[in-house]
């Protein structure tokens, strides 16, 4: 039967519609897919020029040649010296690194114990150390499962244990009988652990979209926030400059040991992850706590150094030195992670990757603690922390192409590893809290000192991460992330006051003793100060960044292409409606 005028108009209509709506799907799904391919195409320019840069060494590779059983010896030998690394070869060069390695980590804690002699060694150790270690594990674990329970950061809980040891009675014993050098190396060890983490959740597509992003994050706030508190404390407390300035950057160097664990569980859950929030405050803050110490070291070099002897020069380029220093020891052990242990053990027999988790494990771990503690050895100090997050970033550069996930067996070995660490590293900062240091007199004009400092940084942390595509609510996270002080506070606050006591111990007859009695005295402000802002900022910081991180950041699902097959499954529903009302 034919049909109608009407009806072939009506079917020519809607045929129309349809061809309209298939061009408006075509031209999402095209955008869509070219969104999708910005940060792939930039992966595959990397990739690219690596390939590139590989292949002009292909007949050194032994992908790229075969040997037969039968081969003669001398031809598996020079098989066995093909790269990358494998064979009997590459096993023997990994025991050894592990052997070496472990020795060195030994050495930079132990000292004297771990080099070779006969000549008995007195070592000095404070009475019940291991006694207070283990009771403070296990009550800061009991006070962080406390502390979760009303939906707060666990550390909270195990930093206000730390605290409580050191004037409670009955069981400030604990306190007490902690070693401050096994303090001091348990700390570092826990650093090690969270750095080493966060290293190798850095997101490398994100890290170099927002490069200069981290650069400004790093440097500005750091900055603003030392003058403003060299200004605060010498109109406020009568500071001289070069003190005030001091008191700046011990103040303004952000926590890696607060801010890392609350932004790796953030992480974790996926919130920030779209436009690499996490990594970008990790990041900076390694960059950051660089900064103020060598500029700390500096000024603490200028002040307790004579004019004559003093080299300027070399402790202004100290800082540069250290960073620069830092960074090239994590990509040298980054790489070596890259290829010992072996990806292949034997190519011979089995060409797929399958490498050894425990031993990468070991030496990444034996790798940190060495490059964390052997820097302070080496005086360079600010080099550690920035050298560990760079071998954890390039080993994961490295592993990933490779075969292994951003979610591998080290990373499940780290954070075991942090279940016991993350106790006694909060457990410890808690306990270098000692309120009976905090002066009345000080007190009240520190806060108003730390008020006028955190407020500019506040503000100064909001303007340096203008100029990307984040939103207000992420810019002001990022404020509140960039507040937690806690571990470089408690490592460099006590050092002007030794410096200061020192001196006086050591003068001359002919010295001025009001002058060194006067340094002492702005030493024991300073340590009070660098208390205070432990004890305000660093639960204050927690809190607020674990609380505020859901509320203020975008949550990424787990599965990336829900939302595309969600659009994809509405727009095959629609169609479908669409073609039975044309039917």
């Amino acid at each position: 039967m034919a049909s109608s005028p009407l009806s072939t108009y009506e079917n020519s209509d809607a045929s129309e519609v349809g061809a309209e709506e298939d061009l408006k799907f075509n031209d999402i799904q095209k955008s869509g897919k070219e969104s999708q391919n910005v940060e792939g195409s930039e992966v595959e320019g990397a990739t690219s020029k690596w390939s590139a840069f590989v292949k002009r060494f292909e007949f050194m590779q032994w992908k790229k040649k075969d040997i037969s059983d039968d081969a003669s010896l001398i031809s598996r030998l020079k098989y066995s010296l093909l790269c990358p690394p494998h064979g009997p070869v590459a096993t023997l060069f990994t025991w050894s690194l592990v052997i070496v390695t472990i020795w060195a980590a030994s050495y930079v804690i132990l000292g004297q114990v771990a080099l070779p002699g006969k000549e008995v060694i007195t070592v000095d150790i404070h009475g019940g150390t291991v006694f207070s270690i283990l009771f403070l594990l296990v009550l800061a674990y009991l006070g962080g499962m406390f502390v979760a329970l009303v939906k707060l950061p666990p550390l909270l809980g195990m930093l206000i244990v730390g605290i409580l040891v050191n004037f409670v009675p009955y069981i400030s014993v604990i306190g007490e009988g902690i070693d401050n050098k096994w303090s001091a190396a348990l700390r570092s060890a826990a650093l090690t652990i969270i750095l080493l983490r966060a290293g190798l959740g850095l997101d490398p597509v994100a890290l170099k979209k927002l490069s200069m992003m981290v650069f400004r994050l790093a440097f500005s706030p750091c900055i603003a926030e030392s003058v403003i508190v060299a200004v605060a404390s010498h109109y406020m407390l009568g500071f001289p400059w070069k003190w005030g300035f001091m008191l700046g950057f011990v103040l303004a160097a952000v926590s890696p040991a607060v801010v890392v664990p609350c932004l790796l569980s953030l992480q974790e859950r996926g919130y920030g992850v779209a436009k690499g929030i996490p990594t970008l405050v990790i990041a900076a803050a390694s960059m950051d706590d660089v900064l103020a110490i060598s500029a700390f070291t500096i000024l603490l070099g200028v002040t307790f150094t004579d004019g004559e002897s003093t080299d300027i020069v070399s402790l202004v380029f100290k800082g540069p030195k250290e960073a620069v220093i830092g960074i090239l020891w994590g990509i040298g052990w980054g790489l070596l992670m890259i290829l010992f242990p072996p990806a292949v053990q034997n190519p011979q027999v089995n060409r797929q990757a399958n490498p050894s988790p425990l031993m990468r494990s070991t030496l990444l771990v034996a790798g940190g603690l060495l490059a964390l503690l052997g820097s302070a050895k080496a005086d360079v100090p600010g080099a550690g922390a920035l050298a560990v997050l760079t071998m954890g970033f390039v080993a994961g550069l490295g592993w990933r192409s490779q075969g292994w996930e951003d979610k591998n067996p080290v990373c499940d070995h780290l954070a075991s590893l942090w279940l016991l660490f993350q106790p006694l590293l909060f457990g410890l900062i808690g306990t270098e809290i000692k309120i009976s240091e905090l002066d009345g007199s000080t007190v009240g004009r520190g806060i108003g000192v730390l008020i006028c400092g955190l407020s500019v940084r506040i503000v100064v942390s909001y303007l340096a991460v203008m100029g990307g595509n984040l939103t207000h609510k992420e810019r002001f996270f990022i404020s509140l992330a960039w507040l937690p002080k806690a571990t470089v506070q408690a490592a460099v606050g006590p050092l002007a006051l030794d410096l200061a006591n020192k001196a006086i111990h050591d003068a001359s007859p002919d010295k001025d003793m009001d002058f060194l009695e006067k340094q002492r005295v702005l030493g024991q402000q300073v340590l009070a100060i660098a208390v205070l802002v432990i004890l305000i900022t660093a639960p204050i910081g927690a809190v607020a960044v674990m609380t505020a991180g859901p509320k203020l950041l975008e949550k990424q699902s787990s599965d990336k292409t829900e939302g595309s097959e969600m659009k994809e499954t509405e727009s095959l529903e629609k169609g479908l409606k669409d073609s039975a009302k044309d039917e």
